[in-house]
């Protein structure tokens, strides 16, 4: 008996959960060190936290076919959910209050190098 085909939501996690990986090892190459990796609230969900000295980054992972299309996966819809849970780990995480905070993106393409872009989104948190 053969085990059934994955979903395609089922590929879609694991093909997430590498990009994730993988930006991840990027980001600590870069001297950043991971603070949390899926971070859901608030209706949302930061897929990395990382810090480095007195930043602390808010990374959103895309991987698409192309990075172009990566770039262009950040809908006004997904950054305001991430702004919401963005204050959510802000209030449970007082110690970061007096850092230096951003939103950075990683894109991640087949046959491309990752390209990480800090401050990819402006942080509106009030």
């Amino acid at each position: 008996m053969s085990a059934a085909a994955p979903s395609r939501q089922a590929r879609s996690q694991r093909a997430g959960l590498r990009a994730e990986a993988l930006a991840a090892l990027v980001l600590t190459l870069k001297g950043y060190r991971i603070v949390a990796r899926r971070y859901a609230a608030a209706g949302g969900e930061i897929d990395l936290i990382a810090r480095r000295g007195d930043t602390v980054a808010f990374i959103e992972v895309k991987a698409r076919a192309r990075l172009d299309d990566a770039r262009g996966a950040i809908s006004a819809q997904k950054a305001a959910r991430m702004a919401r849970c963005v204050r959510h780990w802000l209030a449970r995480n007082p110690w970061a209050a007096g850092l230096t905070l951003r939103c950075d993106a990683v894109f991640l393409a087949p046959l491309s190098l990752p390209r990480h872009v800090p401050a990819v989104l402006s942080l509106a948190i009030d």
